[in-house]
């Protein structure tokens, strides 16, 4: 069961950590064609989740890594539990169904993570 939690824990932290970057580097213009979202949101607000994102990402594997503070891997993947049902909810109130489904798959597997390193 340990192998697994690590495989979805870099699977996670590696789709995290691209979406973050993205968020904090790009131009909202420039995110757009691909997040088409982001049009609902302030440019303050597309840069938190990104660093949010990201600092999950670091939060996923760093501290069961390390064994330092390990109880932050699991409160790093509630947190992404709870950025998933949130970008469900938003892909749901702009109709874009397809985008749910995803946002469900990434929640689950951390909600796997949380409760597997709890």
């Amino acid at each position: 069961m340990n192998v697994v939690l690590w495989i979805v824990q870099g699977l996670l932290a590696v789709a995290f950590a691209g979406a973050g970057v993205l968020k904090l580097t790009k131009p909202r213009s420039e995110l757009q064609p691909r997040m088409p979202y982001v049009e609902d949101f302030s440019d303050g607000t597309i840069k938190l989740v990104g660093a949010m994102e990201l600092l999950a990402a670091i939060g996923l594997v760093l501290p069961w890594l390390t064994g330092i503070a390990t109880v932050l891997t699991p409160l790093a993947a509630s947190g992404l539990v709870l950025v998933m049902v949130l970008a469900a909810l938003t892909h749901l109130r702009r109709k874009e169904h397809p985008g749910i489904g995803f946002n469900l798959l990434l929640g689950g597997l951390a909600l796997f993570v949380a409760l597997g390193r709890f």
